[in-house]
């Protein structure tokens, strides 16, 4: 035996435990020499080939990371969130309002399940919505293959409730109630929505996973923290979680999307005598704001200089935060 399979074993032959003490393998040793006691060279080895392949992974991801563009960054969280909750809920369902962000988000999920949205499309109708908006609707639903449910609040329409009847009672019973409706009908334990912390000072509250209660509604003063993208993905019997992968996104990174992946949206979103809207939905909710931007690449350049609000044309007195603070506490999306 030579000198260095003397110290790997003992003198009976076994394989010799290493960092022992003076006294042999039963004196208490601390730190990284306690931490090794009593382990054979072999163990230590293993040890060391684990904490390589640990750094080499960091580095790795590192470097991926950094060669990643930040929409490829944005992408990437927003379909992990996506996935994340599908592995949690099954019984959940996509809000489709037809425009750019929720056009953004089904696209998303799309990519998720490999071209195929393994759960419903949810649309909340007004009866009030654009008429490009039913037509974006009925084109995309056929192409996309979707499974789409439309909800209406029958009786709040057939009582007459609309924009005559006041801002708030019309988003409240036709938006709000509606969705409630339609999650208590199908029983939906999530639902993904295409809402942006930079779209209203009151969504900046929101959290990516957003608890509701057992009447639907939003505590914003009791919200899960989310530090270093760590998530409280559960949801307690009596609750639903409104899921939120574009949270983090900007409008621009939206429109920067759209035109790298080339994703269709309606075309009122482009100028047309001078006028477009940045924001869609009712009908009579919504105004058109002055531009010459008729093209994707155009928009994307005319929001790098505007100091226009997104929401700018939309009904005043509901973009009041404390209106639609109220009316997301209800339940609104």
């Amino acid at each position: 035996m030579n000198r260095w399979q003397s110290l790997a074993y003992g003198k009976r032959g076994g394989l010799r435990p290493i960092f022992c003490g003076k006294n042999g393998a039963d004196e208490k040793l601390t730190g990284v020499r306690g931490f090794f006691s009593g382990k054979s060279l072999g163990s230590v080895l293993n040890y060391g080939l684990l904490y390589f392949y640990v750094f080499c992974g960091y580095f790795w991801s590192f470097e991926m990371a950094s060669n990643l563009s930040q929409l490829d960054k944005l992408e990437n969280q927003s379909i992990f969130i996506i996935r994340e909750a599908y592995s949690q809920f099954r019984n959940v369902a996509l809000l489709w309002s037809i425009g750019k962000d929720s056009t953004t988000l089904l696209w998303l999920v799309r990519k998720a399940f490999f071209g195929k949205i393994p759960f419903p499309v949810l649309h909340i109708d007004t009866t009030y919505k654009f008429q490009e908006i039913y037509e974006f609707r009925a084109e995309y639903t056929e192409k996309w293959n979707l499974d789409l449910l439309v909800a209406k609040n029958e009786d709040a329409l057939a009582k007459g409730v609309g924009p005559d009847t006041g801002k708030f009672q019309c988003c409240n019973e036709l938006k709000t109630v509606a969705l409630k409706q339609a999650i208590a009908k199908f029983g939906f334990k999530a639902l993904y929505l295409g809402i942006r912390r930079d779209e209203h000072g009151i969504r900046a509250k929101e959290r990516v996973f957003s608890p509701r209660d057992e009447d639907f509604e939003w505590d914003y003063k009791n919200q899960p923290p989310e530090l270093w993208d760590q998530y409280k993905t559960k949801a307690t019997e009596e609750e639903h979680l409104r899921v939120h992968p574009l949270l983090g996104w900007r409008e621009i990174d939206i429109w920067d999307y759209i035109q790298r992946e080339n994703i269709p949206v309606a075309n009122l979103y482009f100028a047309k005598n001078g006028k477009r809207f940045r924001s869609i939905g009712c009908e009579t909710c919504c105004g058109p704001v002055e531009s010459e931007a008729d093209t994707i690449e155009k928009v994307v350049e005319e929001l790098k200089t505007s100091k226009i609000s997104e929401r700018s044309g939309r009904a005043q007195d509901k973009e009041d935060d404390y209106m639609m603070q109220k009316l997301r506490s209800l339940g609104y999306m």
